[in-house]
């Protein structure tokens, strides 16, 4: 595995090997007199984030936080296997989000319906994280890391009701998980920015995703720290694509769900629309053709048109 990279003076970043893919799901590591860890991915991760603490020579024993940004599996499912690397530490959760990873039995179900036999090796195992080492924190409440660092956590609805942020005022930096979309730093290396939105189901709400991102603004946010991959020191240019693109998102899915009720047809033809879009854009920029992140791109299109869907068959 790659060295993990540092961000900030403080900050650094590890390359999770989510699904097997380098540079799409990360753990932040800020190093403050409170080491503390933000997302794990899924417990296939855990190793890697193992690996990476090492490298920066921290013990796991000194981890005190672990934060997820929401409980969606590729950002906390990890957290039950990692908790028993650093019997020291505490979950930090959303309030909505505490008590599946103290009972993450319906995140199971509901991941085993999605994945099928695929479950054990993308997610396996789930476990729970005990009640007296979670920490729960709303709307406005504060993570004291050391004399120089204080983390204000913001709810931040739009991909999954039980989503926080976390604001890093010494980097005037965001932890955005899945709010601002997906960063891709593998176009990026090819000179093209791409940020999409993440769709994702059963709790997308557009409305709530764009509210979200004016908060981020508001903070004068000057750089996004991304679930999926990496930050960003271009947040105007992220929040204008991510906004762009989500109105797109939404006039492909209209289209389609006007014309056909068959909810499985609606996934696989609103996600054919958004990966001809995407890939069109990239084209037209000069992007290779080639290149293997088409593949990636063609899994999150499929992700975010079953949320997509899901929205409009409930509204």
């Amino acid at each position: 595995m790659k060295k993990p990279e540092q961000l900030t003076e403080k900050v650094f970043l590890i390359d999770d090997l989510d699904l097997g893919m380098a540079e799409r799901t990360g753990t932040y590591v800020l190093m403050e007199n409170k080491i503390t860890l933000v997302e794990t991915s899924a417990s296939p991760s855990v190793p890697h984030i193992l690996k990476g603490l090492k490298a920066l020579g921290i013990n796991p024993l000194d981890v005190a936080y672990i934060i997820v940004t929401h409980i969606h599996l590729d950002h906390a499912g990890g957290a039950g296997m990692m908790m028993e690397h650093c019997p020291n530490a505490k979950v930090v959760v959303h309030p909505k989000g505490a008590r599946h990873l103290a009972n993450p039995s319906r995140l199971i179900l509901g991941a085993k319906a999605v994945y099928g036999e695929k479950f054990n090796e993308l997610f396996h195992p789930i476990l729970p994280v005990p009640e007296d080492r979670i920490l729960i924190k709303k709307d406005g409440d504060l993570l004291e890391l050391g004399e120089e660092l204080t983390l204000l956590f913001i709810d931040t609805p739009g991909h999954a009701n039980h989503h926080f942020s976390i604001y890093h005022p010494s980097s005037k930096g965001i932890f955005s998980g899945d709010t601002a979309g997906i960063f891709y730093p593998q176009i990026y290396k090819e000179g093209i920015e791409l940020y999409l939105p993440s769709t994702s189901p059963n709790q997308f709400d557009p409305e709530k995703m764009l509210q979200s991102i004016e908060r981020y603004k508001e903070l004068g946010v000057e750089r996004i720290f991304f679930g999926h991959y990496g930050m960003s020191e271009n947040p105007t240019e992220a929040f204008r694509q991510v906004g762009s693109w989500l109105d797109s998102f939404i006039q492909e899915a209209k289209i389609v769900v006007s014309d056909n009720e068959n909810t499985s047809e609606q996934v696989e033809l609103i996600a054919q629309r958004l990966y001809t879009k995407i890939t069109a854009h990239l084209l037209q920029q000069g992007f290779a053709d080639t290149h293997p992140i088409y593949e990636l791109l063609k899994l999150d299109t499929k992700v975010s048109a079953m949320g997509l869907a899901d929205y409009f068959n409930k509204h």
